[in-house]
This record gives C-alpha cells, structure tokens and sequence, in this order.
C-alpha cells in the first residue's frame, strides 16, 4: 500500500487515485498544504501556488517556516494540531510573508492525516474576498442613505445659515471690539457647517458618470505628485505597476480624488514625525474576480486591481467593519466623510473596495472593471 497527500490507496489503483486525489485538491478553490516533520512542505494544491506565486516543486523544497514570517500565529497552530493530534480552526490569522512583508488576513483548517504519522493538512482561506463582496452592499446602502441627508440639507440648513451669518455681518459693525468676536465666531461657525453640508452634497449627485476610458497609472501618477508636493512630502512612496493593463471605463477626475483620499489617509495615518513612513502604489491584473449583480443573472468581471499600503500602526478592529460608513472616522478633527465618499466613487465605476488592516499597517484594495471597446493606444502606456 502507498501514501497519496495522506490518502492510502491500494498498489494496483495507486496511480488512477493519485491523479484522482489531485484533481480533487486542485479543484479546491482553496490553497491546501501537506506538512511533514519540521513543516516540510510535502504537497501543494494548484490554489497554494497562486496563493504562495510559487511553483508546487518549488514549494516543496521549503518549511512554512521559510515562507511565513517568523512568530506568525499559523506556526503556533500547526505546533498545536502537531502537539495535540486534534483539528483546529482559526479564523482572521495574519498571515506575514517573509518574501515581500506582506500581511493577510486568512481562516485557517488544520488536522492531522489519519495513519499518517506526523502529517498535518494545512487549508487556508483568505477572506478578503468574500467580505469585500458582502460588506459592499453596505457602503452602497450608507452611501444611498447620506445621499437623502445631504439633499434634506442642503435646502434646510444651508438656506438659515445664509441669513444667521448675514445678520451677524450686520451686527458686526456696530458692536463693541470684545462683542465682535462673538459675530466672527458665529460667521466662522456657519462657514464651517456650510462647508461639511457642500461635501455632502456629493453623496446625492445620483447621475450617471460620463465614462470614457481612463490609464489608471495616469491617475495614480497625478496622485503621487499631488501628496509628494504636499502632505506626503516626508514619506516613500513606492510604485509597482502593471504597465500592460488595460483602461478603466470611467471618469478621471473622480477616480484621482478617490485615489487621491485613500493617499491621503495613508500619510495621515502614517504621521508626521515617522521617518521610515512608506505608502506603495501598485496595481496588477487579477482575472477571475466576477461580481453579481444584484436583481439580475449578470456577473461583472473585476480583472483590474489597485492597492494602497502603508506601514502606520493599523485601524483599530472595532472599526475596520464600519470603516466605508458615514462619519466613521479615527481622527479626532476628521468628519468622517472622506471614506464614504471612495466608497461611493468607486461603486459608481462599478467597482468594490476593501481595507485589510493589521498594527503593522494598512492596505485599501479597490477592484475595477476594464473598458473593453476600442480606442487609442495611449490610454494603455506606461506609467511615465
């Protein structure tokens, strides 16, 4: 008898089941492992190499301790499942990798193989994915939920805190030095809540985008030099593009605001007094992504990505659910507005975004369609 991936099979069907167990685990949608003394990696399933962007042969001359970094939580439950001979599950474990630092937030199953001795079955499950598709129905809801707020607004507050500041203007001059600060401040007051009722009013623009076909490194350049001249002017900022994707099918100036908040609010969380501050660019091309649509059987491929990371201490967990709501915010000076409006921007694209967070720091992915008519060659170049 012989040992497929823990699987005992007899010798004259070995190869059939072989081939057989394999296909079973390829055709998994999640990346499976098979560890052996000192977490050899012994088998990897066809989701394990994308997973890992390593080859199944080249994963099996490694250690998980070679391909996680070192005190990650997977290790502690892999000695667990080893020490105790029982299945465990984890759920939102971060997953560091030692080859490029990044962090993933995964479900993990692990369970030792029955006659197996020593072998564990390792099957992960990034969540990102799932949890991006699901929590953007709530953007959207909240989105849709500040746009009948901001119209309320916009004619009921706006209109009185015309004629209050008028009326204060008025007072101004025939009132004593000491009293006219108090009109100042009531001038000064009514600017401020008429400028947090203009950025409102965004939300209840319910029209159609003119969508033409956008270069996203276009946008993510003009970006880049807008927080370098400004409030990134202390941090690295780091670009990794895909230069042959494809264009976005939508409009540029709201794709560079978006983008542009997102930057924004790396810095912000980044700090001003951090001297190793670093926030990275980076898009890639990412095919299998389809959406539903709901109250249709259409689904809407979503091939293009674009990530923002930055090394800041994280979004706190209480609020990394909330984090795309209306006034939800870790500033003490900020409206919370900023988030729900990428949100809002990039649903009207038809895009989704998502916020991984971990203490080490933070990534916002946003997911895009790509424009599939016919048009010039330069909305394809290169990042310049």
């Amino acid at each position: 008898m012989s040992d497929v991936a823990g699987i005992r099979i007899e010798p004259a069907r070995m190869t059939g089941d072989r081939h057989l167990a394999e296909h079973l685990l390829d055709g998994l949608p999640h990346p499976v492992l098979l560890l052996g003394a000192g977490n050899a990696i012994q088998y990897a399933n066809a989701p394990a190499e994308i997973f890992f962007q390593a080859s199944a042969t080249l994963l099996q001359r490694q250690t998980m301790d070679d391909i996680v970094s070192f005190g990650s939580p997977l290790l502690a439950l892999i000695d667990h499942v080893r020490r105790t001979g029982i299945n465990v599950n984890e759920y939102g474990v971060d997953l560091g990798s030692i080859k490029d630092g990044s962090h993933r937030l995964v479900d993990v199953y692990g369970g030792p193989i029955a006659e197996a001795d020593g072998q564990i079955m390792v099957m992960l499950q990034q969540r990102t994915m799932a949890q991006m598709i699901e929590r953007q129905l709530t953007h959207r809801g909240a989105a849709r939920s500040v746009s009948g707020l901001a119209a309320v607004l916009a004619h009921e507050i706006k209109n009185p805190l015309s004629g209050i500041r008028g009326a204060a203007q008025l007072l101004e001059s025939s009132l004593s030095d000491e009293d006219r600060s108090l009109t100042q401040l009531i001038c000064a007051e009514s600017d401020r809540i008429c400028d947090l009722v203009d950025r409102m009013e965004v939300f209840g623009d319910e029209r159609p985008l003119s969508k033409e076909p956008v270069n996203i490194h276009d946008v993510m350049d003009h970006v880049k030099k807008i927080a370098q001249a400004g409030f990134a002017s202390h941090i690295k900022l780091v670009e990794s593009y895909d230069p042959s994707l494809p264009a976005i099918p939508g409009s540029r100036d709201k794709l560079v605001q978006a983008f542009l908040n997102l930057v924004k609010n790396a810095a912000e969380a980044i700090g001003e007094k951090r001297t190793d501050g670093q926030i990275s660019l980076s898009t890639a091309f990412r095919p299998g992504v389809r959406l539903s649509v709901p109250g249709s059987t259409a689904r809407v491929s979503l091939p293009l990505q674009i990530e923002i990371r930055d090394n800041g201490p994280g979004v706190p967990s209480d609020l990394r659910a909330h984090l795309f709501e209306p006034f939800v915010t870790t500033k003490s000076s900020g409206s919370g507005l900023g988030l729900a409006l990428v949100a809002k921007f990039v649903g009207d694209h038809g895009g989704i975004i998502e916020c991984d967070s971990t203490p080490r720091g933070t990534i916002f992915r946003a997911l895009m369609p790509m424009h599939e008519g016919k048009f010039s060659d330069d909305v394809y170049g290169e990042a310049s």
